[in-house]
């Protein structure tokens, strides 16, 4: 399983590399190139910890249809993302380990 990371969460990115999922980060702005650049036409996950970049959502979903979108940030996700977001969680609600647990498929 392979996951981009859009935001500063380090503990997140951490949490899913012990659970056996290869990860790129995105610190910059996430912009089609950024993203091309981090491979997203394979990532399985698409997982957002600064809703300010939220941009990447969209570009992402364009470029591959299949990408599993996560929002893991406590401040509300912009209204134009909902609609293409699979998942929004909370870091108060679930732990970097349970949360990644969950993504890489260990929590089933």
């Amino acid at each position: 399983m392979y996951a981009i990371l859009v935001g500063p969460d380090r503990e997140l990115e951490a949490a899913l590399r012990d659970h056996g999922v290869e990860t790129a980060r995105l610190d910059g702005n996430a912009t089609g190139e950024s993203l091309a650049d981090a491979r997203v036409a394979d990532a399985d996950l698409l997982v957002v910890t600064d809703v300010a970049e939220a941009t990447a959502v969209p570009i992402a979903r364009e470029a591959n249809p299949g990408v599993r979108v996560v929002i893991y940030s406590p401040e509300t996700m912009p209204e134009f993302v909902r609609g293409q977001v699979d998942l929004a969680v909370a870091p108060g609600v679930l732990s970097p380990d349970a949360i990644a647990a969950e993504l890489a498929g260990d929590g089933e």
